[in-house]
């Protein structure tokens, strides 16, 4: 629909056109408030002409865009920047056309835009955040965002704001969406943490899930039990992830060693033993595995009452 509207916007734009020529040529009698009816309706049709050009332009480019790019996150990026081009390209048109006087009207942006700098200077931020959030991606469109004191997946990033289907807040918990809309203006990140759980380089995080046992657990039979069970439901996805893991690391100059299968780490509590089941997901899948390993776990585990014990109530 968008290439079928734009080609329609150029026709509408060549026919104001048109219609300016035949104003010049024929001329119109009559005054309004002092100007001439031919002079104003040339200027009203020139500003038609303007307008209808620079959206034509708008759809026709957008959906060439939109057809050779399956990426919705590129999409969404090219909608704002033509957005933006288009809209300030029009309105500096427009403003010549009917002031007549195109360097006096560059002029004159440059000053109101030096004024506008100090009158809207959290405006002026969102938008130099816009910019930055175009050129360096901290996040995209698609992405499972921290900022600040926010949580979600960003749906929308427009000039000024950032727009996140919260996740957990004060209403949930587990990593569920909340059916909040946050909306964050765009400045925020010039001046805060950003953590990005699903970068497009690589969208995965480490999990643990944690199950206490007894200090009379055969510690050995229930750590390889336990990472068993969870190299069985992930580890092979897990390891396919972890060799791109390595291609991000080989590209810093950061040295860690990284376990391309599920592991446990035991940690020692005043009343208890806790084994941390440590892995790679997915966060959009993150508790449903979670729950999925916990089930398995715990079932394996009371299977085996004389090898692996509970912590019960005791005296500290």
């Amino acid at each position: 629909m968008s290439r079928p509207l734009g080609y329609l916007s150029v026709v509408l734009s060549f026919c104001c056109v048109l219609g300016v020529s035949l104003v010049d040529r024929f001329g119109i009698d009559g005054t309004v408030a002092g100007f001439g009816l031919g002079y104003l309706l040339g200027e009203g049709l020139s500003v038609l002409a303007i307008v209808f050009a620079a959206y034509g332009c708008y759809r026709i480019l957008l959906a060439a865009f939109d057809r050779r790019t399956p990426d919705k996150r590129r999409r969404h990026d090219a909608r704002n920047i033509l957005r933006l081009t288009v809209g300030i390209a029009g309105i500096v048109s427009v403003l010549g056309v009917v002031t007549q006087q195109w360097v006096g009207v560059l002029f004159s942006l440059g000053v109101v835009g030096f004024a506008v700098t100090f009158a809207l200077q959290q405006p002026l931020f969102s938008l130099i955040g816009w910019l930055y959030i175009m050129v360096k991606r901290p996040y995209q469109v698609g992405d499972r965002v921290a900022i600040e004191d926010s949580k979600g997946d960003v749906v929308e990033v427009s000039f000024l704001v950032t727009t996140l289907w919260e996740i957990n807040g004060g209403l949930v918990s587990s990593n569920q969406p909340s059916g909040r809309i946050v909306t964050l203006p765009n400045s925020v990140v010039l001046s805060s943490h950003v953590m990005n759980y699903t970068r497009e380089e690589f969208p995965f995080v480490w999990n643990e899930l944690t199950v206490q046992v007894a200090y009379e657990t055969d510690l050995d039979y229930a750590t390889d039990l336990m990472a068993g069970i969870a190299d069985d439901y992930i580890g092979d996805e897990m390891a396919a992830r972890i060799g791109r893991y390595r291609e991000r690391l080989s590209e810093t100059p950061v040295e860690l060693e990284v376990q391309d299968r599920p592991t446990v780490n035991i940690v020692q509590q005043e009343s208890w033993v806790e084994f941390r089941l440590r892995y790679l997901v997915h966060p959009r899948r993150g508790q449903r595995v979670r729950n999925e390993l916990y089930k398995r776990i715990l079932d394996a585990f009371n299977d085996e009452p004389d090898r692996v014990k509970f912590p019960v109530s005791r005296n500290r």
